[in-house]
């Protein structure tokens, strides 16, 4: 199966998740973070470096659990600013 390349926004909402992941882990490691999610250190790495922009949501779902972070906040904070209606 061939899978469809990723626009620039996907790409781009990746980041932000990613950025917004690492900044909510803190001073906690990466290890810990992914043990509590229950996925492996490389894919939590994977995820807020933007090399997996598109995770599964339970995965999304267990790693913001883990952070105490709720998804609509995390929705929230990845969705691309709109603009100002004039």
């Amino acid at each position: 199966m061939v899978r469809t390349p990723l626009t620039p926004e996907e790409r781009e909402r990746g980041e932000r998740l990613g950025r917004l992941l690492r900044e909510a882990r803190g001073d906690r490691s990466m290890t810990e973070i992914a043990a509590r999610a229950g996925i492996s250190a490389e894919t939590l790495r994977k995820i807020e470096t933007g090399r997996a922009p598109t995770p599964a949501f339970f995965t999304v779902a267990a790693v913001a659990g883990a952070l105490g972070l709720s998804m609509d906040e995390l929705a929230g904070r990845c969705a691309p600013a709109v603009p100002a209606a004039i």
